[in-house]
């Protein structure tokens, strides 16, 4: 599953090519996605201007014009893909969402396995969605030593499935998790609330740098993941331990 640096390199690519332009078509090919596609979806984004694009935990939220937003998933294997106006789109199977902006730029997101979603939000602030009453805070905001401290006092669990909690810190996920651990030579097994407050501050520390260095090299590629241009992130040829079973230290 796509996990925070993905998700962020694909906000930055669909923001480049759908801020401040009006819609002018939504193609719904299969609307039976993990959540299903609402039946005016069309209706109501058709004509809007796409104002803002933000990222939430693993969550895109575009902000359209009239109070209006919609919340995209990628889910296990959804991938966006961009057609400027010079480009030809040739739908292609698994094609479930197809917006064309008034500039004859299209905007596709492809799920061959539809576990993704694409929704329209129910309130006019999206931070009341239920999808993020309980998310932990961003990691790359204001996110620091004694938050996490604080987080892990009460919990005996193993630090790894800790940090997966997307209610501790958002947008962690197996990745980048394996990853931060390792830079701050914490044992992904170590049990929670036994993190001294200078660990605390150090896995933060580690988990920051970690992402940064993902979001620049466009994020993992692994199994479906490609940028929305088309291109893989190549940030796996960094990995220190994850998927590196067996391999020497």
């Amino acid at each position: 599953m796509p996990e925070l640096p993905e998700v962020e390199t694909a906000r930055r690519g669909i923001e480049r090519a759908m801020k401040d332009k009006t819609v002018s078509n939504l193609n719904i090919t299969r609307r039976d996605l993990r959540i299903p596609v609402p039946a005016n979806m069309a209706d109501v984004l058709q004509g809007r201007k796409c104002n803002k694009l933000l990222r939430r935990g693993k969550y895109i939220i575009i902000e359209f014009s009239g109070n209006k937003a919609v919340i995209l998933h990628l889910g296990m294997s959804g991938r966006i893909r961009i057609y400027d106006p010079k480009q030809t789109f040739e739908q292609q199977k698994h094609d479930h969402i197809i917006l064309t902006l008034h500039d004859s730029t299209t905007i596709v997101f492809h799920d061959p396995r539809r576990f993704g979603f694409f929704y329209l939000a129910q309130e006019k602030d999206w931070r009341k969605e239920k999808s993020f009453l309980n998310m932990g805070p961003e990691p790359l905001e204001e996110w620091g030593g004694a938050d996490l401290h604080h987080a892990l006092c009460n919990k005996k669990t193993p630090i790894k499935q800790s940090l997966l909690d997307q209610a501790v810190v958002a947008g962690l996920g197996n990745i980048y998790v394996s990853e931060a651990l390792h830079c701050a030579a914490i044992h992904p097994e170590r049990i929670s609330n036994t993190m001294t407050k200078k660990e605390a501050e150090k896995i933060v520390s580690c988990s920051k740098k970690v992402l940064k260095k993902a979001i620049r090299a466009g994020g993992s590629t692994l199994r479906d993941y490609q940028q929305t241009d088309g291109s893989l992130g190549y940030f796996q040829y960094q990995f220190s331990v994850y998927d590196r079973e067996g391999v020497t230290c």
